[in-house]
């Protein structure tokens, strides 16, 4: 996503407010660290917050200092791994009006929360309207809040539907055309193969019920209630929150999730993909790149990659089109950074459709821009780019809210282990758990 908020957007209560407020004094000795407020002789540098990469974000803040002519330059810090880890961070940072932050690489989910604690500097509308020109519309959206653009769409994921081709052969299964999540584990159990899916209780968890969810015609958040946490309506209790539960628990008791279900992540299951303990897995396009680049080493065969095979997210009604996963990554340009103007237009060098190939080709990333999807470098790199791109388009975010890691954080309670589901009774249970936790009658 990226920055801005509204600066029109009436004042809510927030239950992380104290939150905030108690994390600003441990802020300020880091900002101290950081020399926040220490001046800075010659052109202004912008510091760029990144997520951890392969070195991508690093060579784009070099070609964006060098294209800037002398006017900014655009060092980097590196936040931690894990997205959770990297929104305390920045939050615990902007709670104490850290001015070293000038623009930061957002998880799409935490956009609302930061712009509704006004951590992010308005953006100015005709840049909105520039960076969301030929973006994929789920990366608009994912950008957006309270109807209006507050954060750079800067790469968009999704998640693909991988297949062995040597072992698809015998499942009846015609690939090439869409094909349901019933249909999938029924496939592999008969194989004795496996279906790698994220089932370890992480926010892989909440991705996995969300696309479920989605792709069934509903909604984990109905009605967000930006104004009144305890207003917040749930949709978990719903018909398409049931079914979701049912596949999760099916593909479980079905036996083809592996062992290792309930600790699997998207490492785990490549692992289990690419050693072919894993007929089908669901995951994200780096799973590519990992595959071709571990052949090249030797550590895999190197017919390996050739036998990858991919397709649209699974469906869970075999004539409604499925609605994959949505991540990515967005930049916000914070609400005290002394050159928010400079910031932005940083942002707009950063995500040119000529850096976004770049990232796209070199660190595995996918575009948030349409146009990237039909370079010559990038199809070739990803002959599934096309795929890539249709899923994207169908894709669905995160529930956009305030609250949203007390959602992630119910949801992983309760679903996990997957082993565990109801599916008639644990989308209820999960929607009370979360109004009892807007409500402050309930602690995670």
């Amino acid at each position: 996503m990226s920055d801005p908020e509204n600066p029109e957007v009436p004042t809510m209560r927030r239950p992380w407010k104290r939150r905030l407020a108690a994390a600003a004094l441990a802020a300020a000795t880091a900002c101290g660290i950081a020399a926040c407020g220490s001046a800075q002789a010659g052109p202004p540098r912008l510091t760029w917050y990144i997520n951890p990469d392969s070195g991508g974000q690093t060579e784009i803040a070099r070609r964006c200092t060098d294209a800037a002519g002398g006017r900014y330059s655009i060092d980097v810090a590196q936040l931690p791994r894990e997205s959770s880890a990297q929104r305390e961070q920045l939050v615990r940072r902007l709670a104490a009006n850290d001015s070293s932050i000038d623009i930061m690489s957002l998880d799409p989910p935490y956009i609302p929360e930061f712009s509704e604690a006004r951590l992010l500097a308005p953006m100015p509308p005709d840049l909105a309207a520039r960076v969301t020109e030929g973006v994929v519309e789920s990366a608009v959206k994912g950008a957006s809040w309270r109807g209006q653009v507050v954060t750079v769409p800067f790469w968009a994921n999704t998640q693909l539907l991988w297949y062995r081709r040597s072992r698809v052969a015998g499942t009846g299964l015609d690939l090439s055309q869409p094909v349901t999540w019933d249909q999938l584990i029924a496939a592999a159990q008969a194989k004795g193969s496996q279906f790698a899916v994220q089932g370890k209780r992480a926010e892989a968890l909440t991705v996995w019920l969300n696309a479920l969810v989605s792709s069934a015609g509903g909604a984990i958040i109905t009605n967000p209630s930006v104004d009144d946490p305890e207003g917040v309506q749930l949709g978990l209790g719903d018909p398409p929150a049931t079914e979701a539960g049912r596949i999760m628990k099916e593909l479980t008791d079905a036996g083809v999730g592996g062992p290792s279900l309930s600790t699997a992540g998207e490492d785990a299951n490549v692992t289990a993909f690419e050693n072919g303990d894993a007929l089908f897995m669901v995951n994200w396009p780096f799973v590519w790149p990992r595959a071709n680049e571990s052949a090249a080493e030797g550590t895999l065969g190197a017919d390996v990659p050739a036998d990858y095979g991919w397709a649209l997210y699974p469906r869970v009604e075999p004539d409604r089109p499925s609605a994959p996963p949505y991540g990515g990554i967005n930049l916000g340009v914070g609400a005290f950074s002394r050159h928010p103007d400079l910031a932005y237009e940083a942002t707009e060098c950063i995500t040119s459709a000529a850096n976004q190939t770049y990232y796209f080709v070199e660190n595995g990333n996918p575009a948030a821009r349409e146009s990237v999807y039909s370079d010559p470098s990038v199809l070739q790199a990803f002959p599934m780019a096309p795929v890539i791109l249709q899923s994207l388009e169908q894709a669905a975010p995160r529930p956009q809210t305030a609250y949203y890691s007390e959602v992630s954080q119910s949801v992983q309670r309760e679903y996990h282990p997957t082993s565990r589901i109801d599916p008639a009774a644990t989308g209820a249970a999960t929607a009370a758990l979360i109004q009892e936790v807007l409500a402050k009658k309930e602690l995670l």
